[in-house]
């Protein structure tokens, strides 16, 4: 097997993993994760030789992306302080507590090498948090917690990587130093970030067309990315930055078919990006093997010890941070989203999986510092990380469900009711008010005013059934029962005009780009 059928084997998992997880109930990237340990076990599979320094680069920018667009700058200025207690302020303390006990019971272990181990299994991985989150029913607050800390966290950690890893090659370390690179980093993030959303929002009202407009969406999350970092910025925050700034700015409310046709293909993007990430972590199942060989016992205590102290952090961390959010929340009228109970403080706590960005950073430690000697322990720290991430990824990974289940969380579906149902009257009263705005100007026939007038009221009851009173709801599912039957007629007659057009296609002197065209056209009268 070559390196490109493995790929291949990636895809095809990845998509497989979904329906396959929904059926057993677990989440799809740890499945993805145990098919790529199944494939290292393999001997006729190849090791996967993907240059570490590209790892991060080709997969985070669009997993970040996708997930960006399923939350919005609202939820992340509302939950400014939780996000900040568990992505920066979370993200400091795990480093320095895993340095201390790695510096301790790792031989020879100097301390800055201890530290880019703590950084670079510090952040949880935000593309497991909101991929198994998103499958559990959790509560929206979690996981908008959960989103936040991912989205965020990533940016903390890979700047004091990168502070921690140059400490080790150049042999020197400057604290105040290494705050201004954290500072200018952000600003400099920020600044692309910025830039890049306002000019692809420009570009995209220029091309117009909607296939245009999401190829353009998936490559502006690597050129903010990679400008990021090319002029020493957060490539993270860059990506950040620019996805929310579109997300903002972009959306034309009339723009149907982009809305539909970039949801669909964003889904499809994340579900195949994710999976290949997750079966790449299983796959490194091969280095670690070889660099422990010999020492298992003594590496695997290493890589046990830290995990521990990983797992550990957290939740001594979250337990006080959660108690003064709710106090500052009781306190003052914030509107942000915090575990409101001990069972959702401890399901936050065992969220907290590591995966993409922990391999990548430790894959990309370099071979040797600047004098020519090797870099100190760097097999020792590649198999820590390593474990770190399969006790956390796989354990965690496969008991949250069971834990969510078995603690009782889940979402308020009575309130998402609420706000629904509040949504679909919005929706009514608009439609409403912009049907008076045109009897206004236009003279229209008794008959089709209330007949739109109808129509008004049913585009509220289609989003919220409930929104109606019991008299013109059954009067409402009447006239729905005979649209459904007129739709039923109406789809067979657009599905035997689609054959027919089709059927046509492979008639002698018949251009395929007209076939095609008219059967858009049939495709498109269909879905609306």
């Amino acid at each position: 097997m070559d390196q490109l059928a493995l790929l291949f084997v990636l895809l095809l998992g990845a998509v497989v993993s979904v329906p396959v997880g929904d059926r057993l109930g677990l989440p799809s990237p740890v499945l993805m994760t145990l098919l790529g340990v199944a494939l290292a076990l393999l001997p006729f599979v190849p090791n996967v030789e993907v240059p570490p320094d590209l790892i991060l680069p080709l997969l985070l920018p669009p997993l970040l992306y996708a997930a960006v667009r399923r939350t919005s700058w609202r939820q992340f200025t509302a939950n400014k302080r939780p996000i900040f207690l568990l992505a920066v302020a979370l993200v400091f303390v795990t480093m320095f507590c895993v340095a201390g006990v790695a510096h301790a019971i790792v031989p020879g272990l100097p301390i800055a090498a201890a530290l880019a181990l703590g950084a670079l299994v510090a952040p949880p991985d935000p593309v497991a948090a909101t991929a198994v989150a998103g499958q559990l029913g959790l509560p929206r607050r979690l996981v908008s917690i959960l989103e936040g800390e991912g989205l965020f966290n990533d940016v903390t950690a890979i700047v004091l990587y990168h502070v921690a890893i140059a400490a080790v090659v150049s042999g020197t370390f400057s604290p105040w130093g290494a705050g201004l690179d954290l500072v200018l980093s952000a600003v400099v993030a920020v600044a692309v970030g910025l830039v890049l959303g306002w000019g692809a929002n420009k570009l995209m009202d220029l091309l117009g067309d909607a296939t245009l407009q999401i190829g353009l969406t998936l490559l502006v999350p690597y050129a903010s990315y990679v400008l990021a970092e090319e002029l020493h910025g957060s490539g993270v925050l860059a990506v950040l930055t620019t996805a929310l700034f579109i997300s903002e700015y972009a959306t034309d409310a009339d723009d149907v078919m982009t809305r539909l046709a970039g949801h669909t293909f964003w889904d499809i993007v994340d579900t195949l990006v994710t999976g290949v990430a997750f079966g790449l972590i299983g796959l490194e199942l091969h280095n670690a093997v070889r660099t422990a060989s010999g020492r298992w016992g003594e590496m695997l205590g290493w890589a046990l010890a830290i995990a521990g102290v990983v797992v550990l952090v957290r939740l001594l961390w979250l337990l006080p941070a959660t108690w003064l959010t709710k106090r500052l929340h009781a306190r003052r009228d914030y509107d942000e989203d915090i575990p409101m109970s001990w069972r959702e403080t401890v399901v936050m706590w065992w969220s907290g999986m590591r995966g993409v960005a922990s391999v990548a950073l430790a894959l990309a430690i370099p071979l040797r510092t600047d004098d020519g000697s090797p870099f100190p322990d760097r097999d020792e720290i590649v198999f820590i990380a390593f474990g770190v991430i399969m006790v956390t990824l796989v354990l965690q990974g496969l008991t949250l469900p069971w834990l969510v289940k078995r603690l009782g969380v889940q979402a308020d579906t009575e309130r998402e009711k609420e706000f629904e149902k509040a949504l679909a009257i919005r929706a009514a009263k608009a439609a409403k008010r912009r049907l008076r705005e045109i009897e206004s100007v236009e003279e229209l026939p008794d008959e089709l005013s209330e007949r739109m007038l109808r129509r008004a009221f049913e585009i509220g009851v289609r989003i919220s059934p409930e929104m109606g009173e019991e008299e013109r709801l059954e009067a409402h599912a009447k006239r729905v029962r005979r649209l459904q039957r007129v739709r039923r007629i109406e789809g067979e007659l657009l599905s035997a005009a689609r054959h027919e057009v089709l059927a046509a296609r492979s008639e002698p002197g018949a251009d395929p780009e007209v076939v095609d065209r008219v059967l858009r056209q049939l495709d498109v009268r269909s879905l609306r």
